[in-house]
């Protein structure tokens, strides 16, 4: 038997759906005119006062899951699943003009709290963001549908941009992670300093060094060596990659090490 959306809950759906329908940004004078423009409140914000966000099984919201949804002449899918989901691109965040407005999820947005917009994840969901260049990590909920700029995959409430680093910028790169709950989460464990090598392992035998460097050469994984030393226990061969400059290229190279079937590297200092 088909379903049918009451009128109210209908309208109320299409209320949300277009509440995030406008670009967050309107690029100078192509903002309509009478348009308010968004931006930071005047106050500055204390990021010790922010409150962590706990991720926590819930149920998905009633309102902003609706798959297929049109913005802007574009459609969009809705993920049966945030599991697996990971990402990195570019985010932006969103203000003053639109605090207090109806959320996709028909929550209040309060840009004074660690939330987020996703086009496709479902709502809410939890996400682990990740500012590639400053290191800095925060846990967000996703309760709105954003950005709809083609170039950026997450918009982000000011109290997250702030804490992240990103509030002056405007934008910045950021590695969005998904937190579900139906498998054990493997924490993201960053270095404590820049720059950094990766050591893939230590062997007694320099054939098994050149094994594995030549396997990881010839898979692209850029700046492989082989370092001799003497232990105490006698001679062995170290395969390292680096030093590495910046966090995106140190989290590129361990994605390349563990997908050749090589256990996570550790960091080593120079």
């Amino acid at each position: 038997m088909r379903s049918v959306l009451p009128f109210g809950g209908l309208l109320l759906l299409v209320l949300l759906l277009s509440a995030c329908a406008l670009p967050d940004r309107w690029p100078g004078p192509a903002r309509p005119p009478g348009e308010p423009v968004d931006g930071a409140p005047d106050e500055t914000l204390d990021v010790s006062r922010i409150r962590p966000v706990t991720p926590r099984p819930e149920p998905r919201s009633p309102y902003g899951n609706h798959s297929p949804y049109t913005v802007l002449g574009q459609t969009y899918q809705v993920r049966p699943s945030a599991a697996g989901y990971r990402e990195r691109g570019i985010a932006s965040w969103y203000g003053t003009k639109f605090h207090g407005r109806l959320t996709s999820s028909g929550e209040p947005y309060d840009m004074y709290q660690l939330t987020a917009a996703h086009r496709s994840l479902p709502l809410p969901t939890f996400a682990e963001v990740t500012h590639l260049e400053n290191g800095r990590s925060i846990i967000v909920r996703i309760n709105d549908r954003g950005p709809f700029h083609p170039d950026r995959i997450i918009d982000l409430s000011w109290a997250a941009a702030v804490k992240l680093g990103i509030d002056q910028a405007g934008t910045g790169r950021v590695d969005v992670r998904a937190i579900t709950f139906d498998e054990p989460e493997v924490p993201v464990i960053r270095p404590a300093r820049l720059p950094v090598v990766l050591q893939v392992g230590a062997f007694s035998e320099r054939q098994r060094a050149d094994a594995v460097a030549a396997t990881l050469i010839d898979s692209g994984v850029a700046s492989t060596t082989i370092e001799s030393a003497r232990t105490a226990s006698g001679r062995v061969w170290r395969v390292r990659v680096g030093p590495l400059e910046d966090l995106d290229q140190v989290f590129r190279s361990i994605d390349q090490v563990t997908a050749l079937g090589f256990e996570r590297p550790r960091y080593v200092y120079p």
